[in-house]
């Protein structure tokens, strides 16, 4: 039980960089749902590194990329959900005392110094978005849609993703 910190805080430190563009896993990625032929639920969670933002842009990527791999040009967002899980981590706290006495007679005397060092509590949040998508093969006529083959480019390119679509 004493190697538990240990294994948490080494855990944190070797995934110490933002969630990549990845099917899900420890350290979060996207997964999907096919809800219809043309209808998907599209999930993108980070870890403590990840920003808002890139979780948006992953969510929307994925969304273009399964829009395009089904056979589809355009999709549209018919429902959209953005969380973030808050947790705490305090690391252990260690106290280390080092002392010298002297004596005469039937006195002693000395000293003590007591260092305490850990104990810092750290916030971790996770941001998550999903988005429920309906894809089509040619631009609806009523209301937004996005193009996917121009989302998909796009984030991509600003994140230097070098991921063909499939």
């Amino acid at each position: 039980m004493k190697f538990l910190p240990v294994l948490l805080l080494s855990s944190i430190l070797l995934s110490g960089c933002a969630t990549t563009y990845q099917n899900s896993g420890y350290s979060g990625g996207y997964s999907e749902t096919q809800l219809d032929e043309n209808v998907f639920t599209v999930s993108f969670r980070g870890n403590g590194f990840t920003a808002k933002e890139r979780v948006a842009d992953f969510t929307l990527l994925r969304s273009a990329e399964l829009t395009i791999q089904s056979g589809y040009k355009y999709f549209v967002i018919v429902n959209s959900n953005t969380s973030t899980s808050n947790s705490t981590y305090t690391t252990p706290t260690t106290s280390n005392t080092t002392a010298s006495v002297y004596g005469s007679g039937n006195y002693a005397y000395g000293n003590a110094t007591t260092t305490t060092s850990g104990g810092q509590t750290y916030n971790i949040s996770k941001p998550s978005a999903s988005n429920t998508i309906v894809c089509f093969k040619e631009k609806p006529k009523n209301g937004f849609s996005y193009n996917a083959e121009f989302i998909f480019k796009n984030i991509t390119k600003k994140y230097d993703i070098k991921q063909p679509a499939q």
